[in-house]
């Protein structure tokens, strides 16, 4: 079936903005080995766009932590689970500083993870 394309330019234009303007996925992720249970805890000011780019990485045996890529290589994708564990919301405040946010709640989720670790030793 062929992609409709009696768009006006006008709806196309708006649709494009509104995309443009949406506000983006922000938040805390981790990505679990499930083999050891290692956790690793970052933020990004997009987690889809982030988690993405680094299981395309991984595939292509590009990925800056080496040890996360050897294990990668070793037993493959489903030893893995990439989780988003919070997003951030949109705020009223035009000058609310959301990478400060990212960074406190990725600090959060770091101390929060150690000490699950810590207690399943």
């Amino acid at each position: 079936m062929p992609f409709k394309t009696d768009i006006s330019p006008a709806t196309r234009r708006d649709l494009s903005r509104t995309a443009r303007d949406a506000f983006p996925p922000m938040g805390v992720y981790i990505i679990r080995d499930k083999e050891t249970g290692q956790v690793r805890v970052a933020s990004s000011r997009n987690v889809v766009g982030a988690m993405n780019r680094i299981q395309f990485e991984l595939r292509l045996r590009s990925h800056t932590d080496k040890s996360l890529q050897v294990d990668w290589n070793r037993s493959g994708p489903t030893r893995f689970d990439f989780e988003v564990v919070e997003l951030l919301e949109e705020r009223e405040d035009s000058n609310f500083d959301y990478v400060v946010e990212l960074r406190t709640l990725e600090q959060i989720y770091r101390e929060q993870y150690q000490l699950e670790a810590g207690a399943t030793r």
